[in-house]
């Protein structure tokens, strides 16, 4: 899969995921959607080291749920580290 598609990836994996997370995310619309990049990365990562799934094509189905899921996994350790700040 080429740089272009894996980035249009990225961004549709971080839209479900905020789609599927409920509540309010930590930062924006624009943070959102590089959180899904990183987690579409992750999820690549760990398809790949885990279960030997080849990302090779975009219309794959493991493709699109390893970046879903890799996208949420990033997307709740942000909530966990800037979600509960309280303001004084």
């Amino acid at each position: 899969m080429g740089f272009w598609a894996f980035l249009i990836l990225g961004l549709i994996a971080g839209v479900i995921a905020r789609i599927i997370l409920p509540g309010k995310q930590p930062g924006g619309f624009w943070v959102t959607l590089l959180l899904g990049v990183l987690g579409a990365m992750l999820g690549g990562w760990l398809g790949g080291l885990l279960f030997n799934v080849s990302f090779d094509e975009f219309w794959s189905w493991q493709s699109w749920l390893f970046s879903v899921i890799g996208a949420i996994i990033v997307i709740l350790i942000v909530q966990a580290i800037f979600g509960r700040r309280q303001k004084a």
